[in-house]
């Protein structure tokens, strides 16, 4: 007989599964149980448990988003620096392709 206070709310996200090793659709499938709930995600490919969580329940969006006070920025925010120049490709390979210079090879020549 199943309590009438658990509630219980399913949803379905793609994903990645590592027993199929491609993306599958996962079921999410959390139990509300007073203060904690249990988070079982599944692959409906091949009904496998990926993860069985017990925790703290995690706050809605909506409600996060209304508790949170607006912030404005104080100063702004720096530009990110630019990655340093590399040297073009065709120089490394014409450099991987010469043959190195080496004292026995400067012998046998003379």
């Amino acid at each position: 007989m199943t309590n009438p206070a658990v509630q219980v709310t399913v949803t379905t996200e793609v994903g990645y599964c590592p027993f199929c090793r491609r993306s599958r659709t996962l079921r999410r499938e959390e139990r509300h149980l007073g203060g904690l709930v249990r988070t079982n995600i599944d692959c409906e490919s091949c009904h496998r448990t990926l993860s069985s969580t017990m925790g703290v329940p995690q706050p809605k969006v909506e409600e996060a988003v209304a508790a949170e006070p607006e912030a404005t920025p104080t100063e702004p925010e720096a530009a990110p620096e630019p990655a340093p120049k590399r040297k073009p490709a065709a120089k490394a390979a014409a450099r991987k392709a010469a043959p190195r210079k080496t004292a026995a090879a400067k012998k046998t020549r003379a």
